[in-house]
């Protein structure tokens, strides 16, 4: 009901603080619904990638990299699933994977320890696009941990099949 004569209603001036407080709340709570939906927003955002552009490499590349007589001669490491390395790899890449388990990282940290500081190392996987890969990213700081100055990745952003394979560059079958 109007509080007024002509049938307005009457501002109090001690709601004012009310009406401040009560927008200062809304503006939190809407602040904590974005926040809480940042998460799922996120997770299927492209994982932060613990390589730099300089430390990549393009298929086209590494085909050239690969017939040239260099010492050390670039050392292709394989950290994907078994079955896709036995169904096709680079030809000269050893298996030392998959990345994304405790085992596979353990194998490769074993392998690496072997290996001079200053090696050439290529890490490669393809059995997903790279924006989702397991195997890469675990690999790729493992040995960038244990101080490869070296080390680069191939990017493959489709699969090796796709990027690989289908684009004619030499294939390898068997272990």
């Amino acid at each position: 009901m109007p509080d007024t004569p002509d049938g307005r209603y009457h501002r109090n001036m001690n709601s004012r603080p009310q009406s401040i407080f009560n927008q200062a709340r809304l503006v939190f709570v809407a602040a904590l619904v974005i926040a809480a939906a940042l998460p799922a927003t996120l997770g299927s955002a492209t994982p932060t990638d613990p390589w730099t552009p300089a430390q990549t490499i393009q298929p086209a590349q590494l085909v050239s990299e690969l017939h040239q007589e260099k010492d050390p001669h670039v050392l292709v490491i394989y950290v994907g699933a078994r079955t896709l390395y036995n169904g096709g790899h680079i030809p000269g890449a050893l298996f030392q994977g998959p990345g994304s388990t405790n085992e596979g990282i353990a194998d490769l940290k074993k392998y690496a320890a072997t290996l001079p500081k200053n090696s050439d190392v290529v890490l490669y996987c393809g059995c997903c696009p790279l924006e989702k890969c397991p195997n890469l990213r675990p690999a790729f700081s493992a040995l960038k941990d244990m101080g490869f100055a070296r080390l680069r990745v191939l990017v493959l952003p489709t699969s090796f099949s796709a990027d690989w394979a289908e684009k004619g560059y030499p294939v390898q079958k068997g272990s």
